[in-house]
Protein backbone atom coordinates (compact mmCIF):
# COMPACT_ATOMS: atom_id res chain seq x y z
CA UNK A 1 0.00 0.00 0.00
CA UNK A 2 1.39 3.50 -0.77
CA UNK A 3 2.29 5.08 2.74
CA UNK A 4 -0.27 8.21 2.10
CA UNK A 5 -3.10 6.09 1.11
CA UNK A 6 -4.67 6.51 4.33
CA UNK A 7 -4.36 10.53 5.00
CA UNK A 8 -5.41 10.66 1.22
CA UNK A 9 -8.75 9.21 2.61
CA UNK A 10 -8.81 11.00 5.45
CA UNK A 11 -8.36 14.31 3.88
CA UNK A 12 -11.32 13.37 2.16
CA UNK A 13 -13.40 12.29 5.37
CA UNK A 14 -12.47 15.47 7.05
CA UNK A 15 -11.10 17.52 4.78
CA UNK A 16 -11.52 20.89 7.28
CA UNK A 17 -9.73 19.17 10.24
CA UNK A 18 -6.19 20.83 11.22
CA UNK A 19 -3.35 18.23 10.53
CA UNK A 20 -1.03 20.80 11.34
CA UNK A 21 0.32 23.10 13.65
CA UNK A 22 2.96 25.76 13.77
CA UNK A 23 3.51 28.44 15.77
CA UNK A 24 0.40 30.75 14.22
CA UNK A 25 0.24 28.92 11.23
CA UNK A 26 -2.81 26.28 10.56
CA UNK A 27 -3.01 24.12 7.70
CA UNK A 28 -6.13 21.92 7.08
CA UNK A 29 -6.54 18.31 5.69
CA UNK A 30 -7.60 19.33 2.28
CA UNK A 31 -4.82 22.29 2.38
CA UNK A 32 -1.68 20.10 2.85
CA UNK A 33 -3.44 16.98 0.50
CA UNK A 34 -3.55 19.93 -2.51
CA UNK A 35 -0.30 21.37 -1.33
CA UNK A 36 0.82 17.74 -1.78
CA UNK A 37 -0.46 17.45 -5.02
CA UNK A 38 0.55 20.80 -6.31
CA UNK A 39 4.81 19.40 -5.90
CA UNK A 40 3.35 16.55 -7.25
CA UNK A 41 2.69 17.89 -10.44
CA UNK A 42 5.67 19.97 -10.41
CA UNK A 43 8.02 17.24 -10.11
CA UNK A 44 6.27 14.37 -12.18
CA UNK A 45 6.03 17.51 -14.72
CA UNK A 46 10.12 17.64 -14.37
CA UNK A 47 10.59 13.57 -14.66
CA UNK A 48 11.70 13.60 -11.31
CA UNK A 49 10.05 11.14 -8.98
CA UNK A 50 13.24 9.65 -7.92
CA UNK A 51 15.53 10.17 -4.99
CA UNK A 52 15.06 14.03 -3.63
CA UNK A 53 16.70 15.61 -0.78
CA UNK A 54 14.78 18.35 1.22
CA UNK A 55 16.97 21.17 3.02
CA UNK A 56 14.04 22.70 5.35
CA UNK A 57 13.80 22.52 8.85
CA UNK A 58 10.99 20.61 10.30
CA UNK A 59 7.50 21.71 9.89
CA UNK A 60 4.37 22.47 8.05
CA UNK A 61 6.99 23.45 4.95
CA UNK A 62 8.65 20.20 5.25
CA UNK A 63 5.52 18.34 6.00
CA UNK A 64 4.22 19.38 2.48
CA UNK A 65 7.44 18.80 0.25
CA UNK A 66 7.71 14.78 1.87
CA UNK A 67 4.03 14.33 0.83
CA UNK A 68 4.38 16.12 -2.29
CA UNK A 69 7.58 13.62 -3.27
CA UNK A 70 6.02 10.66 -2.09
CA UNK A 71 2.41 11.62 -3.94
CA UNK A 72 4.79 11.78 -7.17
CA UNK A 73 5.99 8.11 -6.71
CA UNK A 74 9.78 10.01 -4.87
CA UNK A 75 11.88 8.87 -1.96
CA UNK A 76 12.48 11.29 0.32
CA UNK A 77 16.41 12.17 1.81
CA UNK A 78 15.56 14.78 5.03
CA UNK A 79 19.00 16.83 5.63
CA UNK A 80 19.91 18.19 9.10
CA UNK A 81 20.82 21.92 7.44
CA UNK A 82 22.13 22.63 11.02
CA UNK A 83 25.16 19.90 9.98
CA UNK A 84 28.34 21.38 8.89
CA UNK A 85 28.33 22.23 4.66
CA UNK A 86 31.37 19.17 4.89
CA UNK A 87 29.00 16.96 5.97
CA UNK A 88 25.81 17.83 3.79
CA UNK A 89 28.50 17.86 1.07
CA UNK A 90 29.36 14.25 1.72
CA UNK A 91 25.62 12.83 2.02
CA UNK A 92 24.23 14.45 -1.70
CA UNK A 93 27.62 13.58 -2.99
CA UNK A 94 26.70 10.01 -1.82
CA UNK A 95 22.89 9.85 -2.24
CA UNK A 96 23.17 11.73 -5.54
CA UNK A 97 19.50 12.73 -5.47
CA UNK A 98 17.71 14.62 -8.76
CA UNK A 99 17.28 17.97 -6.68
CA UNK A 100 17.64 19.39 -3.51
CA UNK A 101 14.42 20.99 -2.36
CA UNK A 102 14.37 23.68 0.01
CA UNK A 103 12.96 27.59 0.86
CA UNK A 104 14.38 30.50 -0.80
CA UNK A 105 18.01 30.97 -2.46
CA UNK A 106 20.19 28.40 -2.61
CA UNK A 107 22.56 27.52 0.30
CA UNK A 108 26.29 28.42 -0.50
CA UNK A 109 26.67 24.63 1.08
CA UNK A 110 25.76 23.32 -1.97
CA UNK A 111 28.33 23.23 -5.20
CA UNK A 112 25.76 22.02 -8.11
CA UNK A 113 22.96 25.20 -7.72
CA UNK A 114 21.03 24.11 -10.74
CA UNK A 115 20.05 20.80 -8.48
CA UNK A 116 18.33 23.61 -6.20
CA UNK A 117 14.19 23.83 -6.46
CA UNK A 118 12.27 26.86 -4.48
CA UNK A 119 9.28 25.05 -3.02
CA UNK A 120 7.37 28.08 -2.87
CA UNK A 121 7.58 27.59 -7.53
CA UNK A 122 6.89 23.82 -6.99
CA UNK A 123 3.53 25.00 -5.94
CA UNK A 124 2.80 26.76 -8.64
CA UNK A 125 1.26 24.26 -10.70
CA UNK A 126 -2.56 23.08 -10.43
CA UNK A 127 -3.15 19.84 -8.43
CA UNK A 128 -2.33 16.74 -10.03
CA UNK A 129 -5.24 15.21 -10.95
CA UNK A 130 -4.03 11.16 -11.03
CA UNK A 131 -1.31 10.47 -9.04
CA UNK A 132 1.15 7.32 -10.01
CA UNK A 133 0.52 4.01 -8.63
CA UNK A 134 3.21 2.88 -6.30
CA UNK A 135 4.60 -0.85 -5.54
CA UNK A 136 4.83 -1.51 -1.69
CA UNK A 137 8.62 -1.99 -1.99
CA UNK A 138 9.17 1.03 -3.57
CA UNK A 139 11.37 2.87 -1.41
CA UNK A 140 9.63 5.88 0.19
CA UNK A 141 12.29 7.05 2.51
CA UNK A 142 16.45 7.27 3.07
CA UNK A 143 17.75 8.18 6.44
CA UNK A 144 20.90 8.80 6.85
CA UNK A 145 23.24 7.29 9.74
CA UNK A 146 26.59 7.60 10.98
CA UNK A 147 28.56 4.68 9.54
CA UNK A 148 31.12 2.55 10.65
CA UNK A 149 33.32 2.97 7.21
CA UNK A 150 34.11 6.57 8.35
CA UNK A 151 30.99 8.24 5.89
CA UNK A 152 27.51 8.19 6.64
CA UNK A 153 25.14 5.81 5.11
CA UNK A 154 21.73 6.18 4.10
CA UNK A 155 19.04 3.77 5.20
CA UNK A 156 16.21 3.23 2.60
CA UNK A 157 13.03 2.55 3.82
CA UNK A 158 10.30 1.11 1.37
CA UNK A 159 6.32 2.24 1.43
CA UNK A 160 5.62 -1.57 2.92
CA UNK A 161 8.05 -1.14 5.80
CA UNK A 162 7.25 2.53 7.34
CA UNK A 163 3.66 1.90 6.45
CA UNK A 164 4.02 -1.11 8.61
CA UNK A 165 4.84 0.35 11.72
CA UNK A 166 2.83 3.68 11.13
CA UNK A 167 -0.47 1.10 11.00
CA UNK A 168 1.00 -0.68 14.04
CA UNK A 169 1.52 2.18 15.96
CA UNK A 170 -1.97 3.89 15.34
CA UNK A 171 -3.85 1.13 16.31
CA UNK A 172 -1.94 -0.05 19.00
CA UNK A 173 -1.54 3.51 20.53
CA UNK A 174 -5.64 4.14 19.97
CA UNK A 175 -4.48 7.41 18.01
CA UNK A 176 -7.42 8.79 16.79
CA UNK A 177 -9.37 12.50 15.59
CA UNK A 178 -9.15 14.10 18.95
CA UNK A 179 -5.67 13.09 19.43
CA UNK A 180 -3.26 16.17 19.55
CA UNK A 181 0.27 14.95 18.97
CA UNK A 182 3.43 17.34 19.42
CA UNK A 183 6.38 16.20 17.25
CA UNK A 184 9.73 17.57 17.95
CA UNK A 185 11.50 15.04 16.25
CA UNK A 186 13.31 16.14 12.65
CA UNK A 187 12.69 14.32 9.23
CA UNK A 188 15.85 12.81 9.46
CA UNK A 189 15.04 10.95 12.57
CA UNK A 190 13.74 7.92 11.91
CA UNK A 191 10.55 9.04 15.38
CA UNK A 192 9.11 11.26 12.71
CA UNK A 193 7.31 8.50 10.56
CA UNK A 194 5.03 8.14 13.85
CA UNK A 195 4.00 11.67 13.95
CA UNK A 196 3.67 12.31 9.82
CA UNK A 197 2.09 8.74 8.95
CA UNK A 198 0.28 7.08 12.13
CA UNK A 199 -1.10 10.58 13.18
CA UNK A 200 -1.99 11.97 9.93
CA UNK A 201 -3.45 8.73 9.22
CA UNK A 202 -6.33 9.21 11.86
CA UNK A 203 -7.20 12.26 11.78
CA UNK A 204 -5.14 13.50 14.46
CA UNK A 205 -3.76 17.41 14.50
CA UNK A 206 0.47 17.19 14.73
CA UNK A 207 1.35 20.30 16.61
CA UNK A 208 5.27 21.19 16.33
CA UNK A 209 7.23 22.05 19.08
CA UNK A 210 9.18 25.25 18.74
CA UNK A 211 12.91 25.25 18.92
CA UNK A 212 13.40 27.68 21.55
CA UNK A 213 11.34 25.70 24.05
CA UNK A 214 13.82 22.85 23.71
CA UNK A 215 16.28 23.91 26.59
CA UNK A 216 13.38 25.45 28.88
CA UNK A 217 11.78 22.13 30.57
CA UNK A 218 9.40 24.20 32.30
CA UNK A 219 8.25 26.56 28.92
CA UNK A 220 7.83 23.32 27.11
CA UNK A 221 5.31 21.58 29.87
CA UNK A 222 3.62 25.12 30.06
CA UNK A 223 3.36 24.67 26.05
CA UNK A 224 2.27 21.01 26.33
CA UNK A 225 -0.73 21.65 28.60
CA UNK A 226 -1.57 25.06 26.81
CA UNK A 227 -2.05 23.10 23.61
CA UNK A 228 -3.58 19.98 25.50
CA UNK A 229 -1.48 17.34 23.83
CA UNK A 230 -2.08 14.04 23.90
CA UNK A 231 0.50 12.22 22.37
CA UNK A 232 4.29 12.47 22.29
CA UNK A 233 7.24 10.39 21.23
CA UNK A 234 10.62 11.48 22.18
CA UNK A 235 13.97 10.88 23.47
CA UNK A 236 14.53 9.81 26.54
CA UNK A 237 17.45 12.81 27.51
CA UNK A 238 14.45 15.18 27.11
CA UNK A 239 12.16 13.81 29.07
CA UNK A 240 14.98 12.95 31.93
CA UNK A 241 14.94 16.85 31.48
CA UNK A 242 11.44 17.36 31.90
CA UNK A 243 11.33 15.01 34.91
CA UNK A 244 13.85 16.54 36.81
CA UNK A 245 13.46 20.75 35.73
CA UNK A 246 10.20 20.56 33.84
CA UNK A 247 7.43 21.75 36.78
CA UNK A 248 5.67 18.87 36.27
CA UNK A 249 3.93 19.19 40.08
CA UNK A 250 2.62 22.41 39.50
CA UNK A 251 1.75 21.36 35.06
CA UNK A 252 0.54 17.76 35.41
CA UNK A 253 -0.94 17.95 31.95
CA UNK A 254 -4.11 16.06 32.40
CA UNK A 255 -4.66 15.82 28.77
CA UNK A 256 -1.85 13.85 28.23
CA UNK A 257 -2.24 10.10 27.76
CA UNK A 258 0.27 8.65 26.38
CA UNK A 259 4.47 9.09 26.15
CA UNK A 260 5.89 7.20 23.70
CA UNK A 261 9.99 6.70 24.00
CA UNK A 262 12.94 5.20 21.80
CA UNK A 263 16.38 5.87 21.01
CA UNK A 264 18.39 5.53 24.01
CA UNK A 265 18.49 4.29 27.18
CA UNK A 266 16.27 5.47 29.55
CA UNK A 267 17.98 5.79 33.06
CA UNK A 268 15.42 4.13 35.39
CA UNK A 269 15.73 6.85 38.20
CA UNK A 270 14.59 9.67 35.64
CA UNK A 271 11.63 7.54 34.43
CA UNK A 272 10.44 6.57 38.13
CA UNK A 273 10.28 10.56 38.73
CA UNK A 274 8.45 10.92 35.64
CA UNK A 275 5.90 8.23 36.15
CA UNK A 276 5.59 9.47 39.52
CA UNK A 277 4.70 13.19 38.01
CA UNK A 278 2.32 11.82 35.53
CA UNK A 279 0.48 8.80 37.24
CA UNK A 280 -2.29 9.22 34.53
CA UNK A 281 -0.58 8.73 31.24
CA UNK A 282 0.61 5.77 29.99
CA UNK A 283 4.36 5.30 28.96
CA UNK A 284 5.80 3.06 26.16
CA UNK A 285 9.44 2.11 25.86
CA UNK A 286 9.56 1.80 22.01
CA UNK A 287 13.04 -0.10 20.82
CA UNK A 288 14.66 -0.83 17.56
CA UNK A 289 18.10 1.04 14.99
CA UNK A 290 16.48 2.72 11.95
CA UNK A 291 17.10 -0.32 9.84
CA UNK A 292 13.96 -2.02 11.69
CA UNK A 293 12.18 1.30 12.88
CA UNK A 294 10.37 -0.45 16.15
CA UNK A 295 10.71 -3.98 16.58
CA UNK A 296 10.20 -3.99 20.29
CA UNK A 297 8.56 -2.67 22.98
CA UNK A 298 7.49 -2.50 26.50
CA UNK A 299 4.68 -0.87 27.70
CA UNK A 300 5.94 0.50 31.59
CA UNK A 301 5.09 -1.30 34.03
CA UNK A 302 5.18 1.28 37.31
CA UNK A 303 4.99 -1.52 39.94
CA UNK A 304 8.18 -3.32 38.61
CA UNK A 305 10.51 0.07 38.64
CA UNK A 306 13.92 0.02 40.46
CA UNK A 307 16.01 2.45 40.23
CA UNK A 308 19.29 0.28 40.16
CA UNK A 309 17.83 -1.97 37.26
CA UNK A 310 17.30 -1.04 33.83
CA UNK A 311 13.63 -1.53 32.02
CA UNK A 312 13.00 -3.88 29.55
CA UNK A 313 12.77 -3.85 25.73
CA UNK A 314 9.76 -6.10 26.19
CA UNK A 315 8.34 -8.32 23.30
CA UNK A 316 8.11 -8.08 19.47
CA UNK A 317 6.50 -5.33 18.02
CA UNK A 318 4.81 -5.00 14.28
CA UNK A 319 4.81 -8.22 14.26
CA UNK A 320 8.14 -8.76 13.93
CA UNK A 321 10.30 -12.38 14.84
CA UNK A 322 13.13 -12.18 17.34
CA UNK A 323 15.60 -14.12 18.12
CA UNK A 324 18.88 -14.54 19.98
CA UNK A 325 22.50 -15.50 18.52
CA UNK A 326 23.78 -18.10 20.78
CA UNK A 327 27.62 -17.53 20.94
CA UNK A 328 27.36 -13.89 21.18
CA UNK A 329 24.15 -12.96 22.63
CA UNK A 330 23.07 -10.70 19.66
CA UNK A 331 19.43 -9.89 18.97
CA UNK A 332 18.33 -10.60 15.63
CA UNK A 333 15.17 -9.00 14.09
CA UNK A 334 13.08 -10.12 11.06
CA UNK A 335 9.61 -8.41 9.99
CA UNK A 336 7.83 -6.04 7.53
CA UNK A 337 9.26 -3.27 9.36
CA UNK A 338 12.79 -4.17 8.18
CA UNK A 339 14.75 -2.36 5.50
CA UNK A 340 15.15 -2.26 1.98
CA UNK A 341 19.11 -1.95 2.39
CA UNK A 342 21.95 0.80 1.97
CA UNK A 343 21.62 3.54 -0.41
CA UNK A 344 25.18 4.18 -1.72
CA UNK A 345 26.61 5.51 -4.67
CA UNK A 346 23.26 6.93 -6.12
CA UNK A 347 21.34 3.46 -5.13
CA UNK A 348 20.13 0.74 -3.42
CA UNK A 349 23.17 -1.46 -2.82
CA UNK A 350 23.14 -5.53 -1.76
CA UNK A 351 19.39 -5.13 -1.60
CA UNK A 352 17.94 -7.24 1.54
CA UNK A 353 15.23 -9.87 0.88
CA UNK A 354 11.96 -9.59 2.92
CA UNK A 355 12.94 -12.53 5.01
CA UNK A 356 16.28 -11.65 6.05
CA UNK A 357 17.30 -11.32 9.73
CA UNK A 358 18.79 -8.59 10.83
CA UNK A 359 21.73 -8.28 13.37
CA UNK A 360 20.93 -5.19 15.76
CA UNK A 361 24.27 -5.48 17.00
CA UNK A 362 23.15 -4.84 20.29
CA UNK A 363 23.23 -7.55 23.03
CA UNK A 364 20.11 -9.05 24.89
CA UNK A 365 18.89 -11.40 27.11
CA UNK A 366 15.33 -12.73 28.15
CA UNK A 367 14.24 -12.36 31.45
CA UNK A 368 11.93 -14.41 33.80
CA UNK A 369 8.55 -12.94 32.19
CA UNK A 370 9.96 -13.79 28.58
CA UNK A 371 10.70 -10.29 28.05
CA UNK A 372 14.00 -8.81 25.86
CA UNK A 373 16.45 -6.85 28.19
CA UNK A 374 19.36 -4.66 26.39
CA UNK A 375 22.52 -5.34 27.52
CA UNK A 376 24.38 -2.53 25.22
CA UNK A 377 26.46 -2.73 21.83
CA UNK A 378 28.53 -5.74 20.89
CA UNK A 379 30.54 -2.93 18.35
CA UNK A 380 31.44 0.39 19.14
CA UNK A 381 28.24 2.61 18.26
CA UNK A 382 27.30 5.15 20.40
CA UNK A 383 23.67 6.38 21.10
CA UNK A 384 24.11 10.18 21.98
CA UNK A 385 20.49 12.11 22.64
CA UNK A 386 18.93 9.36 20.29
CA UNK A 387 21.34 9.60 17.56
CA UNK A 388 23.87 6.86 15.93
CA UNK A 389 26.67 7.89 16.04
CA UNK A 390 30.09 6.00 14.86
CA UNK A 391 33.16 6.82 16.44
CA UNK A 392 35.03 5.52 13.41
CA UNK A 393 33.25 8.52 11.69
CA UNK A 394 34.12 10.77 13.95
CA UNK A 395 38.13 9.49 13.90
CA UNK A 396 38.00 10.12 10.19
CA UNK A 397 37.20 14.10 10.70
CA UNK A 398 39.61 14.50 13.35
CA UNK A 399 42.50 12.48 12.00
CA UNK A 400 41.97 14.81 8.78
CA UNK A 401 42.83 18.24 10.81
CA UNK A 402 46.28 19.36 10.84
CA UNK A 403 48.91 17.83 13.43
CA UNK A 404 46.79 15.21 14.48
CA UNK A 405 49.25 11.83 13.98
CA UNK A 406 46.51 9.26 15.66
CA UNK A 407 43.01 9.47 17.62
CA UNK A 408 40.70 7.33 19.12
CA UNK A 409 37.26 8.11 20.18
CA UNK A 410 35.14 6.08 23.22
CA UNK A 411 31.61 7.23 24.28
CA UNK A 412 31.26 8.26 28.25
CA UNK A 413 28.08 8.03 30.02
CA UNK A 414 25.81 10.91 30.21
CA UNK A 415 23.15 11.13 32.46
CA UNK A 416 20.70 13.40 30.30
CA UNK A 417 21.71 12.43 26.84
CA UNK A 418 22.61 8.72 27.02
CA UNK A 419 26.44 8.27 26.01
CA UNK A 420 28.59 11.38 24.78
CA UNK A 421 31.47 11.08 22.53
CA UNK A 422 35.11 11.58 23.57
CA UNK A 423 37.94 11.45 22.15
CA UNK A 424 42.20 11.22 22.58
CA UNK A 425 44.84 12.42 20.04
CA UNK A 426 48.40 12.44 19.57
CA UNK A 427 49.68 15.15 17.99
CA UNK A 428 52.59 16.76 16.21
CA UNK A 429 55.29 19.09 18.03
CA UNK A 430 53.90 21.92 18.35
CA UNK A 431 50.43 21.05 17.47
CA UNK A 432 47.88 23.16 18.96
CA UNK A 433 44.87 21.41 20.66
CA UNK A 434 42.40 24.68 21.04
CA UNK A 435 42.57 24.91 17.18
CA UNK A 436 41.61 21.50 16.37
CA UNK A 437 39.10 21.05 18.47
CA UNK A 438 37.89 24.87 16.93
CA UNK A 439 38.15 22.90 13.28
CA UNK A 440 36.25 20.00 14.48
CA UNK A 441 33.02 22.13 16.02
CA UNK A 442 32.82 23.69 11.95
CA UNK A 443 33.02 19.44 10.87
CA UNK A 444 31.21 17.65 13.04
CA UNK A 445 27.40 18.10 14.10
CA UNK A 446 26.60 19.09 17.70
CA UNK A 447 26.10 15.55 18.83
CA UNK A 448 28.94 14.19 17.08
CA UNK A 449 31.37 16.89 18.69
CA UNK A 450 33.47 15.15 21.48
CA UNK A 451 32.67 16.52 24.97
CA UNK A 452 36.01 16.02 25.86
CA UNK A 453 39.49 15.93 23.50
CA UNK A 454 42.46 14.49 25.43
CA UNK A 455 46.00 15.10 24.38
CA UNK A 456 48.54 11.81 24.84
CA UNK A 457 52.17 11.29 23.91
CA UNK A 458 50.65 8.11 22.67
CA UNK A 459 47.29 5.91 23.12
CA UNK A 460 46.88 3.16 25.09
CA UNK A 461 47.72 -0.80 23.54
CA UNK A 462 46.25 -3.71 24.00
CA UNK A 463 49.33 -6.57 23.83
CA UNK A 464 47.87 -7.45 20.20
CA UNK A 465 48.53 -3.88 19.47
CA UNK A 466 44.84 -2.54 19.34
CA UNK A 467 43.82 0.13 21.27
CA UNK A 468 42.49 -0.82 25.06
CA UNK A 469 39.46 1.27 25.02
CA UNK A 470 38.73 -0.09 28.67
CA UNK A 471 41.78 2.26 29.60
CA UNK A 472 40.75 4.91 27.43
CA UNK A 473 37.77 5.64 28.80
CA UNK A 474 38.94 5.12 32.34
CA UNK A 475 41.50 8.26 31.15
CA UNK A 476 38.74 10.34 29.39
CA UNK A 477 36.65 9.75 32.63
CA UNK A 478 39.32 11.08 34.48
CA UNK A 479 40.24 14.14 32.95
CA UNK A 480 37.78 17.13 33.07
CA UNK A 481 39.90 19.46 30.40
CA UNK A 482 38.44 20.62 27.27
Amino acid sequence: MNLLDDFFQQSRKTPERIALTQEQRRLSYAELARKAKQIAASLLGRNAAQCLAIAQGRGIDAVTTVFGILAAGGSYLPLDCRNPANRLQQIVSDARPKYIIGSGPCPDWLVTPEQWLDVQQLQNSQPAQHLPAIEPEAIAAILYTSGSSGIPKGVALSHRAMHNFSRWAAENFNVGPDDRIASLSPLHFDLSVFDLFSGLSQGASIHFIPDRLTMAPSRLTAWLDEKAISIWYTVPSLLSFIALKGALTTTPLPDLRSILFAGEVFPTAHLITLAGQLPHVRLHNLYGPTETNVCCWWPVDRSRLRADAPIPIGHPACGAELKIQAETGELLAKGANNFSGYWQQGGLQNPRTANAWYPTGDRVSRNQYGEYCYHGRLDRMLKCSGYRVEPAEIETVIEQCPGVLRCAVTGLTDTTSGQRPAAAVVLEAGADLAIISAVLRTKLPAYMYPCRVLALEKLPLLSNGKIDYQILKKLLTNHTGT
